[in-house]
Order: C-alpha cells, then structure tokens, then sequence
C-alpha cells in the first residue's frame, strides 16, 4: 500500500471523527435520538445517526482520491473506485438503501415495507451485478453445486446479510468494531487476491468506521442507526459476492470472517422460530446481549467479541492459505468453537442467576 493510501485512510478516519462529534449534538439538524425499547440494553436516548459519519468519511475519501489523480501523490495508480458496470451498480443501490434505511430512522417503516425493499435491492443487484453464488466447496468433501437455486440462494443470503447486520447492531461499540476488523480482513484478502477496487473501498470503510468507533464505545455517545447498519450489512454481502464471483475466495472466507454476527444472528432467529415467537418482533435473546444482560455488561462483552473477530479473522486468511485437510481442520474447528461459546454463554447466565438468588 502506497503513502498516499495510508496518508488519504487518515484522512478519512479524521473526517469521520469530526463528523461523528457533530452528529452526537442534540443541536445538529441530522441528531435523531434512539429511545429505549424492549430490545435495547441502553436506558437513555443516544443519537443513532452515526451511519451518516461513516458514509461521509468514505466519500471524502473517495473525493480526495479523484482530486489527487494525475498527481504525484495520486493513489489511482493502485486503485479504482469500482471495477466496471458491478461496482457502479453495488454503489448505486447501496445509495437507496442508505436513503430508505435514514427515512426509516427519521420515521419508522413497517417491518413489511422495510422486508420488501431489502427483497428487491437484492434481486436487482444479483440482476444488475451478475453475482450467483453456483457452488460451494467442502473441503476434502467435493462442489456442491447449487444449480437454478444459485439465484434465489445469493438473494436469500444478501438480504440475510442486510438484516442480521441490523439484528447485531443493538450493544455499544459491537456492529463498529465488527465493521473494522471485518472489512480490514476482507480487504486484505481481496488486496491479496489482486482486486484493488474492493479492497481500496474495504479500507475506506474501515478507517471511517475507525473513527465513528471513537465515539461508540462504552458508554456509547452515538449508535449508528439503520441508515449504517443496513447499508453496511448490504455491502458486506455484496462485496463477499464480489469476491466469489471474481474467485479471490471462496464461500467460506467471508462466512468465516463475519461468522461472530452470522452465528449469533442465525442460530437466535432458528431458536426462536423453534419456540413458536415472533420473530420480526424486538427481543433481547442475542447471545451479545444476554452476556450484558448475564452481569457482564458493555465493555467485558464488547472486548470478549473483539477477540473472536480477530481469531476468526485470522483463521479466515489461514483458510486461504492452506490445503483442503486444514481447511476442514479449520472449518470443524470453528463449529466446535461456537458451540463450546454458546454453552459458555448459558453457563455465564445460570451463574448471574445464582449471584442474584444469593443477593
């Protein structure tokens, strides 16, 4: 990576910084306050505009990148914004995400309305990208190949994606520190892997997500709202589709990676299908969040989290570094790993209970 790369990612972590202190102002025109529900673990409102810092720095970023092009210190030797038609169309439908998600921070959408939409951003950016998710390799194992299912799979799991990034963002300095270590991760395999455009918008994220975080750990003076998680979630989809389509990686480099919020959001959305709940109605039966709620609070929990990140992530980059007799080490590795930390999870609960019966 070039000094102008590293010198332009401070520039944006600074920006970010400057426009998350803003934005945390009940003065600022953009400050929309999170008010207490029965899914959250804070008990006083907090801005949730954050999000709109996070997408600043990235185009500030991406802005100074053009105006250096050409120049000595231009980057654009390196880098593009987006290769071809399926960057434009990625950036392009991110941007009515972000757009919807804010008018639904400002407003509040049905869960339907907000459902439908995220249905057909995805649809259209599998039309419009031509990403299909048409095999999967199983180390040791063989392809399994998906076959017409490859679409509706790669729209079922963009929208999941979109969502489940939205079900993690509910704890102070979580879904900002997923959003470092994850896209520092993937942009460093796809730098590796010769794809320059998504790593160069990987970092970008990263680095302004560096700087929200500033403001988001806790005690958290700003969370970053829909219009950051979403658009987030969507473009951690897009850009592990990217990556696949483009062979940098296969399936399970990015499942590894963001498996801390995949794990966590899938296995609490199948137990409570199994126990007859709804749903799409606001819980607190996150991992995360019963470990908060357990006794360990905020900052034990967030710091736990950011040790998983980092060992997924470095087993993420291992896996693709290796040959298929570890990459199935791996891969049953980490299975066994998540399930060990689930009952982990119920052990550190049943002894809150005891501390508190005792009490």
């Amino acid at each position: 990576m070039t000094l102008g790369a590293l010198g332009l990612l401070g520039l944006v972590f600074l920006s970010a910084v400057g426009l998350t202190r803003w934005l945390c102002s009940p003065s600022s025109k953009l400050a929309l306050l999170d008010r207490p529900t029965t899914r959250s673990l804070h008990t006083l409102p907090v801005s949730r505009t954050g999000g709109l810092a996070i997408f600043g720095g990235v185009v500030v970023g991406l802005l100074f990148g053009l105006a250096l092009k050409g120049s000595q210190y231009s980057i654009w030797s390196d880098f593009t914004v987006a290769s071809g038609a399926a960057g434009l169309w990625i950036l392009g439908i991110v941007l009515v995400i972000g757009v919807v998600s804010f008018w639904d921070d400002r407003t509040g959408l049905s869960p339907w309305l907000r459902f439908g939409i995220h249905a057909v951003t995805a649809a259209v950016a599998v039309w419009g990208t031509g990403f299909t998710i048409k095999t999967v390799q199983i180390p040791l194992v063989g392809t399994l190949s998906l076959g017409w299912m490859g679409v509706p799979v790669t729209i079922l799991c963009l929208m999941w994606m979109t969502n489940l990034y939205n079900f993690m963002d509910g704890m102070d300095g979580f879904a900002g520190g997923m959003t470092v270590f994850g896209y520092s991760f993937l942009g460093y395999v796809t730098w590796r892997g010769g794809n320059l455009s998504i790593a160069f918008l990987c970092f970008l994220i990263a680095a302004a997500t560096s700087g929200f975080l500033y403001y988001n750990m806790p005690p958290a003076r700003i969370f970053m709202g829909d219009v950051g998680s979403v658009s987030l979630g969507f473009l951690t989809g897009a850009f592990a589709l990217w990556g696949i389509q483009e062979r940098l990686f296969d399936f399970w480099v990015p499942v590894l990676i963001f498996s801390p919020f995949i794990v966590d959001a899938t296995v609490t959305l199948f137990r409570r299908l199994l126990q007859g709940e709804k749903v799409w109605q606001a819980h607190r039966k996150h991992y995360y969040q019963r470990l908060v709620l357990a006794g360990w609070g905020h900052r034990k929990t967030v710091w736990a989290e950011y040790v998983l990140m980092l060992a997924c992530g470095m087993a993420a980059v291992m896996y693709g570094q290796v040959g298929e007799f570890w990459r199935l080490t791996i891969l049953l590795g980490w299975m066994v790993t998540f399930i060990v930390l689930t009952w982990g999870v119920s052990c550190v609960e049943r002894q809150g209970r005891g501390l508190r019966a005792e009490a």
